[in-house]
């Protein structure tokens, strides 16, 4: 039995995902070209690559009690000092991804975790970096806005080569297996989030 990782997130469309990941890799990134362009809502974690299985039931799950919901990036924020990290913003979506991201890492799903820092959604446009690159992004994506209807999230996996690659996408409010009866639908997104 060997081990995979994996991470689910919400992809950033095009052009901005591409303009942000040369952006990024403009500032220095190395990994930026290995990094699709996204705002997370399952961190890198290793898993049992016999565990896929059930991670995909459990998403399928997830997305089927979501529904679309208006994203919206705009300006730029750090978690310096605290981590190495420049991102943009994401202004309206935030509650939604918190909730996502709180039922992807349910305690009851086969990817319970707990998180190294509170959730905080955000697209990373330079880590690790030095500092003044860091100051570079912050500065020069300021101004940086996008919006786009988010109507699911996908999952990936890193590779060998330290590429993450998308292994399949689950779209909100999709086609599951009926319930059986006296089942009660776990985690519905709640009205305050449509």
């Amino acid at each position: 039995m060997g081990t995979v990782t994996i991470g689910v997130s919400i992809a950033v469309p095009e052009p901005h995902g591409s303009l942000l990941q040369e952006r990024r890799a403009g500032f220095g990134d190395a990994a930026a070209h290995g990094i699709p362009t996204h705002v997370t809502l399952l961190p890198p974690t290793e898993v049992a690559d016999t565990a896929l299985t059930a991670i995909e039931a459990h998403l399928t799950e997830v997305a089927a009690a979501g529904r679309p919901f208006p994203m919206k990036l705009s300006g730029t924020g750090t978690f310096r000092p605290l981590s190495p990290v420049v991102f943009v913003q994401v202004v309206q979506g935030a509650d939604a991804c918190t909730w996502l991201q709180k039922q992807v890492r349910d305690a009851s799903g086969p990817v319970a975790r707990e998180l190294q820092f509170p959730y905080h959604p955000h697209v990373t446009v330079a880590h690790g970096i030095d500092e003044a690159a860091m100051d570079r992004a912050f500065e020069e994506l300021a101004d940086f806005e996008a919006e786009w209807p988010c109507t699911g999230f996908a999952l990936y996996e890193q590779g060998p080569d330290g590429v993450w690659r998308k292994l399949r996408e689950f779209t909100f409010g999709g086609s599951v297996v009926p319930p059986q009866a006296g089942h009660v639908e776990r985690g519905s997104l709640p009205t305050s989030q449509l």
